[in-house]
């Protein structure tokens, strides 16, 4: 009778950390979603340093829905950050809120999320609300997740 309770017992943990793991592996991890996070900063201040040691070292990509709308190879992003800021130039008090986090998955050292976005703010003194996402690559280097590239879609505009 006792080999039998523990048996029961060391199956029902067994159980609880098996369904804790998968729970976890379900989504991004913090760190994941840190770049993210820092990304939207960036887009939110225009400060560079938001943005420093975010993307990967090389073949970087990322799709916008400002000309010329695909940023990739060596100068992507430079040639992004210096878009978003010409994008961002009559946007005022622009704020961001994710949602949870969408059809995460991950090989190895690859990792593919989407993340649902609205943004607020106030363009040529107009408030606005957009919704959208973003579906990110990211991959490990040095030791931490960095992105390898990303695509922005917009869902909704709207204005009072």
């Amino acid at each position: 009778m006792k080999l039998l309770a523990a048996l029961i017992a060391g199956s029902i943990a067994l159980t609880s950390t098996i369904t804790t793991t998968a729970v976890a592996a379900d989504a991004p991890d913090p760190e994941m979603l840190a770049v993210a996070e820092r990304v939207a900063r960036f887009i939110e201040t225009l400060d560079a340093a938001e943005i420093a040691d975010v993307f990967a070292d090389r073949d970087v990509t990322i799709i916008e829905n400002f000309a010329p709308y695909r940023f990739d190879g060596a100068t992507a992003l430079d040639a992004w950050a210096s878009g978003m800021r010409a994008h961002r130039e009559a946007t005022t008090d622009l704020h961001h809120a994710f949602g949870a986090p969408q059809d995460y998955s991950r090989t190895g050292d690859q990792a593919f999320f989407s993340l649902p976005t609205t943004w607020t703010g106030r363009f040529r003194a107009t408030p606005f609300t957009e919704t959208g996402g973003w579906a990110f690559v990211l991959t490990r280097q040095n030791d931490r997740w960095r992105i390898q590239s990303y695509g922005w879609a917009v869902t909704s505009i709207t204005t009072p």
